[in-house]
This record gives structure tokens, C-alpha cells and sequence, in this order.
């Protein structure tokens, strides 16, 4: 059973994500969530994602349990020394008018689920990204979904709440600024990273 919370998405995550799908506009795309709970006895607990590991733009990988357990792995030993886990998963469909969670960003969620029972999945909104980048909008490109007691990933807000917020109120225009430099051609994702090891998948000059 899902424990109820809210998220609070970092600028850091969110750009590398949205940088990740701008990358792949034809393809899939997606990728860990790394966070920690930044409050254990809050009412309701807030879940801190602090960052995001693109991990793959050809989905079909992903299915395959090794692949993904060897992601995790090397993500969690990475972060580990920071206080940081795996708090969930993103994914951007290929379509731009696509908003469904497909079966793969359930079967993953179901997995972290598993280590991680306030795990999030975030599904990225490709039209409203087309907004930000243009500068249009300031609404967040990402709709948050959990695992509720039956086992369904459901999306949240849908009653009025506010489940999800970004932690810097200036994030989409530090997207949008990226976006204007090209920064996204720079995203190295997992699959980059299995075909040339010398590609850092941890991103660490992308933002900098």
C-alpha cells in the first residue's frame, strides 16, 4: 500500500529530465528519481527529489530486469555517500499528444516500489513543455502519479491537491534559458553510456 506525501522536485532534476526528453523529441525517454524523505514526521512526510539519472531512449530495454537492476545498483552506490536513494522514475512518451502511463513506467514504479514504498512516477507532459520552452508557461511539465492500495498507479491531484510543487519558483525559466544554449544535446543517458563508457551518465558539467 502507497504511504500518502508530497514531493518537492528540485531545479536540478527537473531541467535534467525535461533536457533528456528535448534530446529524444521522436523517442521514449526515461529515467531514475534520487531523493531522500526530508521529513519523516511530517503530517504528510515530503518526499525531497533532489536529482534525476537519464537512463535509457530506447524503452525497450528497460523491461529487462537485469538492465534495470544494474541501473539501480550503480545509482544507489553512487548516491548512497550523499544520504540519497532511488525515491522513483520519469518517463516521456514518444507522442506529443501521448499523456497515458504506459504499462513499462508501472512495471518499473512497481520495482522501486518495492525498496521504496513512497515511490513516485513522474509522466512528462510534452505539450506543456513546448510552452515552457517557448515561454509560455510556468506551469510544471511533469504529472505526478502513485501507487495507491490497490495497486494502481494513480494520478495525483485530480481532488485539488498539491501533491507535487518544484523546490525553485524560477525553474521553468532556468529550463528555458538551457534550452536557448542547447544544453540538452549534452544529456548522456544510461544506453549512451553502455555504448561508449568513456560518456559520464552522471551528468556532472550538464548544469553546471
Amino acid at each position: 500500500m502507497g504511504v500518502e506525501c508530497r514531493y518537492e522536485l528540485a531545479q536540478a532534476a527537473y531541467v535534467k529530465l525535461a533536457l533528456h526528453a528535448l534530446k529524444h523529441p521522436a523517442a521514449a525517454v526515461n529515467g531514475l528519481l534520487v531523493g531522500r524523505v526530508a521529513d519523516p514526521a511530517a503530517s504528510p512526510a515530503v518526499v525531497s527529489v533532489a536529482d534525476a539519472v537519464p537512463l535509457s531512449h530506447q524503452p525497450h530495454h528497460l523491461p529487462l530486469l537485469p538492465t534495470l537492476e544494474l541501473a539501480l545498483t550503480l545509482v544507489e552506490d553512487h548516491f548512497a555517500a550523499q544520504g540519497l536513494a532511488v525515491v522513483g522514475y520519469y518517463h516521456a512518451n514518444a507522442r506529443r499528444d501521448d499523456a497515458d502511463l504506459p504499462a513499462v513506467a508501472k512495471r518499473v514504479g512497481d520495482h522501486i516500489f518495492r525498496y521504496f514504498p513512497r515511490a513516485a512516477v513522474l509522466l512528462l507532459d510534452n505539450e506543456k513543455l513546448e510552452k515552457v520552452v517557448k515561454g509560455n508557461s510556468r506551469d510544471a511539465v511533469v504529472q505526478l502519479y502513485t501507487r495507491d492500495s490497490s495497486k494502481s498507479w494513480r494520478q495525483a491531484g485530480s481532488d485539488g491537491s498539491s501533491q507535487l510543487s518544484l523546490k525553485e519558483p524560477s525553474t521553468n525559466v532556468v529550463l528555458a534559458d538551457h534550452v536557448t544554449t542547447k544544453k540538452w544535446q549534452q544529456v548522456v543517458d544510461f544506453d549512451d553510456h553502455l555504448d561508449d563508457i568513456s560518456k559520464d551518465w552522471l551528468n556532472p558539467s550538464l548544469l553546471g
